[in-house]
């Protein structure tokens, strides 16, 4: 199989809009005689769904909630990336482009990132109209605030509530398109396989989760927007509903699965507290503008931090990392808190945590002028710690964030299967190894307000597209396929809980496959999850039936698919023998302690072939090339 990125020939700032420019287009008339099913309705879903009614299509979008204002992408706090220069810090696109490739660790295609900072400006322009909220300065320009990875300001922000404003705006034009009667809204539905015809992307295969019966949609192209799939790791930043069946079932149909260890810890979480806990809960990266992060120069100091001097405290990220300081890219200041908590410099009970400080801001700044930039997350994080972070500095400790890697496409975000899109974080396209703050709305709006509006119509122009029904064969066997496992599921009574098994499966891939691996702990995680995914099927144990509301049901499926994913992903892990972004194996690493890449060897797109459940998969390379921006060692200091 050779991939095709189908990138744009000509200068890096003109292949947008020389690409917008050569597609196809299909007649306003016509557009009504095409049916498109959008799955998902978080950022990316929502304004798809949205933009593609507005001109005219027939839209099926399907919602995994109960409403579409519930998607995950609510929790985003900080912000959104932008290139606007309100600032007048010296920001541009080619800045913003130059500063995600770098963040990335140089593992992602300069032409999509060019063309995601390219859109920033207009993103910002759309949701100032939709009426978002965000925070304006007293020259009444919209506010900028700093995020890691770069040294200007530049993600506009509505208090800690970006995501949900957001949100609200794509909802509030998606709803519009809804009573209009070119979007058709379809709550809590769960899709569970796609169907191909022809070797193309004509339909899914759902399952109501009120009524459990098994549904059928068809149409001339299909949209996945569902999202990442860090709750794999059992605990993670993410909704406990947040899930990779949507991805891996595409990919169990033929869809190649992209840079699947690529996955992004997250250093600003509260520290987990016990076995009781299904998630955690992240405090916004923008928290990291104005708060340290410290711990004591002494191992094993346990005293209170108002009684520890200041010269007895390492602000470790200002001293290894001065020109960046507090505001290095993830990846790397989540890699510092641990090797401090590994020297046994850890702070709290569990010596899991760092200082992350806010009385130097708050004495320069004032306490109302914080309590305006960060008041709810302070709220939130009294609320789960019991601890008023204006008087003690909080507790932060990294975890499972976003996933980098995602179904592959190409420069039109359509994946080898022709007609299936992949939109926001269920794609590998523009982050690389390391996804910077704030750039995950960026994305998911780019995709689905500017990019597929256009390349789905690229690809509904140039393709013959025979009308088919939910009748048809294809369907048929799908249909079936879903309900022998499902059956399957149900079949096993045998006595162990589910979230059981995926607390274990998610400790496995903590402790082997997460922020930190090597050659042993990737082949010792690749010996446990088969023993886990065989003791699911013998053991698991299920109640209820599968024709009405039945969450158990629901939640087997997605760990049954996480227990063939996590293979997948260990072994993605395993073979790239580099260090790179988020992706951090011990036996590549500087003297400095950075991860540390082999371009000569790894300069490429690992784009995965299913091959069957416990079959090694095949490697497909789409090979990096940079005209820009020349690959070097990252550094922040």
């Amino acid at each position: 199989m050779k991939l095709n990125a189908r990138m744009p020939a000509g200068p890096i700032a003109q292949k947008w809009d020389r690409h917008k420019f050569e597609m196809k287009l299909v007649n306003p008339a016509n557009k009504r005689k095409h049916t498109i099913i959008c799955v998902g309705t978080g950022l990316a879903g929502a304004s798809a769904a949205a933009s593609l009614g507005e001109l005219g299509y027939n839209v099926v979008t399907l919602c995994i909630q109960d409403s579409p204002r519930r998607a995950h992408s609510i929790a985003a706090q900080g912000g959104i990336n932008a290139a606007k220069n309100y600032q007048n810090d010296g920001d541009s696109v080619y800045r913003l482009f130059y500063d995600t490739v770098k963040g990335g660790d140089y593992r992602s295609r300069e032409s999509n990132v060019y063309r995601l900072a390219q859109l920033s400006v207009n993103i910002i322009d759309q949701c100032v109209a939709q009426g978002v909220p965000f925070a304006r300065e007293y020259g009444g320009l919209l506010d900028n605030r700093s995020f890691g990875g770069a040294q200007v300001s530049r993600t506009f922000y509505a208090r800690g509530q970006t995501g949900q404003q957001l949100l609200i705006g794509a909802y509030q034009s998606l709803m519009r398109q809804v009573h209009e009667e070119t979007v058709q809204l379809l709550p809590r539905r769960e899709m569970l396989d796609l169907v191909t015809i022809d070797g193309k992307a004509r339909g899914i295969i759902a399952r109501n989760l009120v009524t459990g019966e098994i549904e059928r949609y068809a149409g001339d192209a299909v949209i996945l927007a569902t999202g990442g799939y860090g709750t794999l790791y059992y605990l993670s930043t993410n909704a406990v509903n947040s899930n990779v069946t949507a991805a891996w079932r595409a990919h169990k149909r033929g869809a190649l699965f992209a840079n699947p260890c690529f996955t992004q810890i997250h250093p600003t979480c509260i520290p987990v507290s016990g076995d009781h806990q299904s998630k955690l809960t992240l405090m916004s990266e923008s928290l990291r503008n104005d708060g340290r992060v410290w711990v004591p120069k002494q191992k094993d100091d346990t005293r209170p931090p108002d009684q520890i001097p200041e010269d007895e405290r390492d602000y470790y990220l200002e001293r290894k990392y001065p020109s960046f300081g507090n505001l290095v890219p993830r990846d790397v200041a989540s890699r510092n808190a641990k090797q401090a908590c590994d020297d046994g410099r850890g702070v709290g009970e569990s010596g899991l945590a760092v200082y992350l400080d806010f009385a130097d801001a708050i004495k320069r700044l004032g306490l109302e002028t914080i309590q305006e930039k960060y008041g709810n997350l302070f709220h939130m994080y009294r609320k789960i710690t019991d601890e008023d972070a204006y008087k003690v500095p909080m507790r932060i400790y990294p975890a499972i964030h976003y996933t980098m890697g995602g179904l592959w496409v190409d420069y039109n975000l359509m994946s080898n299967l022709p007609g299936l899109h992949v939109l926001g974080e269920a794609n590998f396209s523009d982050h690389g190894a390391n996804r910077l703050g704030a750039s995950a709305l960026m994305q998911g709006l780019a995709d689905g307000y500017f990019i597929v509006p256009y390349t789905i119509g690229d690809y509904l122009a140039s393709n013959t597209l025979p009308q088919v029904t939910t009748e048809h064969e294809a369907f048929n066997d799908a249909a079936a396929s879903v309900q022998a496992r499902i059956n399957q599921l149900l079949s096993v009574k045998g006595n162990r809980g589910i979230r059981e098994i995926h607390r274990e499966l998610g400790q496995v891939m903590w402790d082997d496959v997460g922020m930190a691996r090597t050659e042993t702990s990737l082949k010792r995680a690749l010996e446990a999850i088969p023993k886990l995914r065989d003791e699911f099927w013998h053991s698991v144990s299920i109640p209820g039936a599968p024709d009405n509301l039945n969450q158990s049901l629901e939640y087997a499926g997605r760990v049954a698919d996480y227990l063939e994913f996590a293979e997948l992903l260990a072994y993605d892990a395993l073979q790239r023998r580099e260090s790179a972004g988020g992706h951090f194996r011990e036996e590549s690493q500087t003297p400095e302690g950075e991860a540390l890449r082999d371009d000569a060897q790894y300069s490429y797109v690992a784009a995965w072939e299913f091959k069957g459940v416990g079959r090694q998969p095949e490697l497909h390379k789409e090979p990096l090339e940079f005209e820009e921006v020349h690959p070097t060692q990252r550094s922040y200091k």
